[in-house]
């Protein structure tokens, strides 16, 4: 959680508590030892301090007036009476709060002070008498002049009492409480140091047995309280606490001053206990409060502190163990002090303020109405007692504005949100630069941005919070109290940032200034434990961003240190618990570990025990060890489960914002457990469950999809068991709702898309092809939003591998053939899409101009929104994600305005995917677990379909074979090999293309170019290669001229790049014969010598070899030249194809000859992504691509290069790309009895 930079005087330490510890504190410092000469006057003050009888007081005061009387100004002790007359006026004025009576004591002390020279026995009395006397004054105007005057005077005074003399102590003790006001007002750490040390001083000078003893442990407890809040360190409030002990005990029932030392012993135990969350400590601070109180009769002067401060700490019991009655007597104590502070009571607006909170909190557990608006109401009547120029008046403007903002996350009504942040805006204006509590101001406004962003999105308002965290940082430099807090606020803000905007570098700052602030916060720092939380949480975040199973395991140790901190009894400590026990869940689901589960287990049941009934957490901490032990799946677990997720339930009534939730978790483990026993009850509960929570949530909510899923399987489950068909039917009027939602809204729609698409097939419904079309959809709108994200689309990957083969064995089997076009193309564009980082369309809307780029920009913003929406995927964020949607609606469809951006982001239709028939029929192959099928597309016709008696299996083990059989090519019986790969493609003729050429052979005459797309484990055999090899029969190559396409889009696209005129053409060949970590290659500089020889007097011309050959050179080449020749290794990565490369020592393309092994290979795994080197140096640019299937022999390629370049001129001597299928037929028909077979057809064409 953030750090709330709340005023003191407003939420966690009520104003009056602090204000009447100053007092009791004024109170020690005017009991201060004073002199007397006349014995009855003595005897009377002391008589007053000991039973508070104002009788004795005003006794006291006549006397001394009579005295003064009859002492002229030239009595040698008239001094000794000013100072009597002096302090008994001051104490008048403690008890009444009179400032004449301050007034006339400031002035009888200065009189005093005039008759006591350097050398006068009374003068280091009169000095302190007046000093004491100033710093009241200072205390009720804040008048620095009257606090300086007091610490020069004190000082004086202590010069003038050696070590030894009676006084001395007397002075200590009133120069260190000046200081610790000094310290309090302007924050130098110096002052308070000094002030402790005159303390301890002042204390050694009063050993027990000394009366003002009590006076002086009192006093030194303050100080080190004050050093502890700024410092963090608990050695501080410990021992502040056992010196508040030791005063109390020095102050037995019946001594006038322990209420004093109850209060005080009760406000440090408080301190430590919102610490340390220690129960016992909490119960002692109550027990001392009403201890306190009850030494206030009715009428008694403390009264109203004495029912504030017990009804702060019953308050902070409420907020630990939720129990409603101690709010509610919380309440009634605040109403009892402000009855006794009526109108023009100085402490009024305190109780107002305290009474506020009070009625605030008891609204947001019940509910009601009228707490809220008395509680806002109390609010602004404290503020109108605080008026502009009062000092506290900005404390108070933050005071309702952190009112407002809660009203704000109840309501949502902007209006409360934007007067908060004015009003903290006003705040601030009054803290300008230089000004003690800007910092504070800052951080307040900053966080109240924040949540305007967090509601609204709007990005100006997250950037601004971190701007001012920044600014409150930078006046919390090293060495401030609070710059941990600074550190810290900022770390969040950047975090969500991240969130929003994927920003890798928000994340780490964040993560940096958590270790920093942490750094600040060592063993035994009170704020250690909130650290080492939000450092593993962000840590965490950077975990499921990254997948770097060193940030799972650093935040999992964090959390545990973090709960050593939280020992049974601490508050906190059920927030640790669950917090470990969900990384140890994660940890998990990761990687399987079974222990990390049971302990994930055994800490969810921890937590639960300190969440009784009535805690606002034990909802969370049901479902979450329900969670875990259904993961365990143990059967001793599902009743178990059943009965934690009923209870959850009982937790969620009607109107719940979690109900749908429970309801849906609750159904979950039903279904599970009839899995198990097979009670029919349970699946009848959980279909009724199920029905329910799709009933609470609308097409917008993030879990509808979720729940769309979950029913359908549910009643499909009750249609296996009982054979109803009105549980099919309902099932699939469940799914068909899926193709009325216009988006993704969640991670779950995709996968219930899927569900429903396995279903349909199952069952040969007929709703199949909606199902495919509304999962294709949604492959399209999440690749979209995640754009160049390579772990979500590996992601998606692995959902969706098969879907557009599936798609398009759909259509056939349905008779919809140009939709089998669509789908497939759809399906598999996708992921070319990606490869290219949204290359296009993207790029092309960058490159139309300067409208098309601001909104590719725009698109890309919102993309990167929308993914974070939807990795998030909670109840919170799903009002964002309908911001976002409606957003990413209105840039889209202003895109398509645009000229020829029409159908920008939609699934390409037939009519234009036929163009890529224009030259030559194209040929999709495709293999599908439901059916494999041959479609032809040509321009003048519907597709042609050819039905295939082959399976996806056999397509697969025959494509295996074949790769096994080319891998081990040329390492040793070289003619059985050969023998083995014609059975292959004798295979491939007899299944598929020679049923190919029997079609195509009604249509194209013989010689034609044709374009193979093949699908799946298609992808890696060589169809342009495959014939019966028998006497008097003709292979495919006989009959046509082969060329590859990856999709029919980039074959299109290829065409329109517009050639450039041959004298702006650059040829570069690159060479790399002895690449580091690879084999030689004999053959390059061969193979190099021969393009040159062929293509230097036609064209520019450039070598790169071996040194040359770096990666750099390589890819400046590829900028800079149109032709380009590559002999080299290649290395396809088959776990990251995107990843492969070629092999080298460190405007408009045209052609690509890839003499390299490897180059058309994908991923095995996924072979029908066909992502290889070859197809990306299409896909980059390059209209024509020649490229290998499998490892080329070094000498083969030499020759065949060769003679392909002998056919690569047009009859005017010039260089043609599109010349490139052609001349490729022609070197391998040439060189067809001088190299092996497997090295005739490892070369194919890709592109026009």
């Amino acid at each position: 959680m953030m750090w709330s930079s709340v005023e003191r005087p407003c939420r966690n330490a009520p104003p009056m508590i602090l204000i009447d510890q100053l007092y009791s504190t004024t109170l020690e410092v005017a009991f201060d030892k004073d002199f007397f000469s006349m014995e009855i006057c003595l005897t009377l003050r002391q008589r007053f301090l000991q039973h508070v009888d104002m009788s004795d007081l005003s006794e006291s005061i006549d006397l001394y007036r009579a005295a003064l009387a009859l002492r002229p100004s030239d009595h040698p002790d008239q001094s000794t009476s000013l100072n009597g007359l002096a302090s008994s006026v001051l104490q008048r004025f403690l008890q009444y709060e009179d400032m004449s009576d301050l007034s006339e004591s400031i002035d009888l002390s200065r009189a005093a002070l005039a008759l006591c020279p350097s050398d006068h026995p009374d003068r280091s009395a009169s000095l302190n008498g007046l000093a004491s006397s100033l710093r009241n004054r200072y205390i009720q105007q804040g008048g620095m002049s009257d606090l300086s005057e007091s610490i020069e005077l004190h000082q004086a005074a202590l010069s003038l009492c050696s070590p030894g003399h009676p006084d001395r102590s007397m002075s200590l003790n009133g120069l260190a409480n000046c200081l610790a006001n000094r310290f309090e007002e302007q924050g130098v750490l110096s002052d308070l140091d000094h002030a402790i040390e005159l303390h301890r001083a002042a204390l050694e000078h009063r050993p027990p047995g000394h009366p003002d003893r009590s006076m002086s442990l009192n006093n030194l407890a303050l100080s080190l309280r004050n050093s502890f809040q700024r410092r963090g360190m608990m050695s501080d409030l410990n021992e502040a606490i056992d010196l508040h002990h030791a005063a109390l005990l020095l102050r037995p029932p019946g001594h006038p001053h322990r209420f004093m030392s109850l209060n005080n012993l009760a406000i440090t135990l408080a301190e430590r206990f919102e610490q340390r969350g220690m129960s016992s400590d909490l119960d002692e601070v109550i027990e001392l409060h009403r201890t306190a109180l009850a030494l206030c009769l009715p009428g008694h002067f403390n009264q109203s502190l004495s029912l504030n401060n017990l009804a702060d700490s019953v308050h902070t019991r409420f907020l630990q163990r939720g129990v409603l009655s101690d709010l509610d007597e919380v309440i009634k104590l605040h109403r009892d002090a402000l009855a006794l502070r009526p109108p023009g009571h100085p402490e009024r607006s305190t109780s107002l303020n305290n009474l506020a909170r009070s009625l605030q909190d008891r609204f947001l557990q019940r509910g009601v109405l009228s707490d809220l608006d008395e509680a806002i109401e109390h609010y602004r009547a404290a503020l109108a007692l605080h008026p502009p120029g009062h000092h506290l008046h900005a404390s108070f403007l933050s005071n309702l504005a952190i009112c407002l903002q809660e009203k704000f996350q109840q309501w949502s009504n902007p209006s409360d949100l934007n007067e908060a942040i004015e009003l903290h805006r006003d705040a601030l204006a009054l803290r300008p630069p230089g000004h003690l509590d800007r910092s504070m101001s800052l951080d307040n406004l900053a966080t109240s941005v924040h949540i305007r962003f967090l509601e609204q999105g709007v990005p100006s308002d997250l950037d601004e919070a971190i701007e001012l965290h920044r600014a409150a940082l930078d006046l919390r430099p090293l060495g401030h109290f609070d710059r941990s807090r600074s550190l810290h606020n900022l770390a969040i803000s950047l975090r969500d940032r991240f969130m929003q905007r994927t920003i890798a570098s928000d994340l780490d700052e964040s993560i940096d200034l958590h270790r920093a602030a942490l750094e600040l916060r060592p063993p035994g720092h009170s704020d250690r434990a909130p650290s080492l939380n939000e450092l593993a949480n962000s840590i965490k975040v950077r975990f499921r961003q990254r997948s770097v199973f060193a940030d799972l395991y650093e935040s999992i140790e964090l959390y545990r240190a973090a709960l050593v901190l939280h020992p049974p009894g601490h508050s906190h400590r059920s927030s640790t618990l669950h917090n470990l026990a969900s990384s140890l869940w994660n940890r998990f689901k990761n990687q399987g570990v079974l222990s990390d589960l049971d302990e994930s287990i055994e800490l969810h049941r921890a937590a639960l025990e300190l969440r009784p009934a009535g805690h606002s957490d034990r909802y969370l901490s049901l479902s979450n060890l329900s969670v875990s032990l259904g993961d365990r799946g143990l059967p001793s677990d599902l009743d178990e489960v059943v009965e934690l997720r009923r209870a959850a339930l009982m937790l969620c009534p009607p109107g719940h914002s979690g109900r749908s939730s429970s309801l849906d978790n609750l159904a979950v483990g039903l279904r599970k457990r009839f899995k198990r026993q097979g009670d029919p009850s349970d699946l009848d509960e959980s279909i009724d469950l199920h029905r329910a929570a799709l009933d609470l949530r609308p097409p917008s909510h993030f879990e509808w999809s979720l729940s769309i899923k979950n029913l359908a399987i549910c009643l499909q489950d009750r249609f296996h068991r009982q054979s109803l068909m009105s549980d099919l039917d309902e099932s699939f009027r469940v799914y068909s709702q899926l193709s009325q939602a216009p988006h993704v809204i969640s991670e779950f729609d995709l996968p219930t898309a899927l569900t429903w698409v396995a279903s349909a097939e199952l069952f040969k419904h007929d709703s199949a092809l909606d199902a495919y079309k509304t999962a294709l959809n949604f492959l399209d709108q999440r690749v979209a939003i995640m754009m160049s994200s390579s772990h979500h689309f590996d992601v998606i990957r692995a959902e969706a591998s098969s879907l557009a083969m599936d798609a398009f064995s759909c259509s056939v089997r349905h008779d919809a053939l140009t939709t089998a076009v669509e789908f497939v193309e759809q399906g598999r564009a996708i992921f070319w899409t990606q490869l290219a980082h949204f290359r296009t369309p993207l790029d092309e809307l960058s490159a139309s101009g300067d409208t098309g780029n601001a909104l590719a920009n725009e698109v890309k913003y919102l993309s990167l929104r929308l993914r974070t929406a939807l990795d998030a995927s909670t109840e919170d964020s799903y009002p964002q994600m309908r911001q976002l949607i409606t957003q990413w609606d209105d840039v889209i469809s202003r895109i398509r305005m645009l000229p020829h951006f029409a159908r920008f982001l939609l699934p390409p239709l037939f009519s234009d995917l036929q163009k890529a028939a224009e030259y030559g029929a194209v040929i999709i192959v495709n293999a599908s677990q439901y059916s494999c099928n041959v479609l032809i597309v040509m321009i003048d016709r519907d597709p042609v379909h050819i039905p295939l008696d082959i399976t996806q299996a056999e397509v697969s083990e025959l494509s295996s074979e074949f790769q096994s059989l080319v891998a081990q090519a040329g390492t040793s019986n070289s003619q059985a090999e050969s023998f083995k790969i014609v059975d292959i493609l004798r295979k491939l003729w007899n299944a598929v293309v020679g049923r190919v050429v029997v079609a195509l052979r009604k249509f194209i005459p013989r010689g034609s170019r044709i374009w193979w797309c093949p699908t799946a484990e298609f992808t890696l055999l060589p169809l342009h290669a495959a014939g019966p090899y028998g006497k008097g029969t003709h292979n495919f190559s006989h009959f046509y001229i082969s060329s590859y396409t990856p999709t029919l889009t980039t074959l299109i696209r290829a065409r329109q790049q517009v050639s450039q005129d041959a004298p702006n053409n650059h040829f570069v060949a690159i060479g790399q014969a002895n690449p580091e970590g690879g084999t030689n290659l004999r053959c390059v500089a061969d193979e190099l010598a021969v393009v040159a020889q062929r293509v230097a007097p036609i064209l520019s011309f450039t070598l790169l070899e071996d040194s040359d050959a770096t990666v750099q050179g390589a890819l400046d080449a590829l900028h800079q030249y149109q032709w380009i020749h590559l002999a080299c290794h290649g290395y396809p990565n088959r776990r990251q194809p995107f990843n492969s490369s070629f092999a080298m020592r460190d405007g408009n393309p045209e052609f690509a000859f890839l003499s390299a092994c490897h180059t058309t290979v994908g991923d095995k795994s996924s072979p029908d992504e066909a992502i290889h080197l070859a197809a990306a140096m299409q896909f980059s640019g390059f209209r024509s691509v020649i490229g290998s299937m499998w490892s080329v022999d070094d000498d083969a390629a030499r020759q065949i290069v060769s003679a392909f370049y002998d056919n690569m001129f047009d009859d005017a001597g010039r260089l043609d790309h599109t010349r490139a299928a052609i001349a490729l037929h022609k070197a391998v028909k040439k060189l067809r009895s001088k190299i092996p077979l497997e090295q005739q057809i490892v070369f194919i064409h890709i592109g026009v």
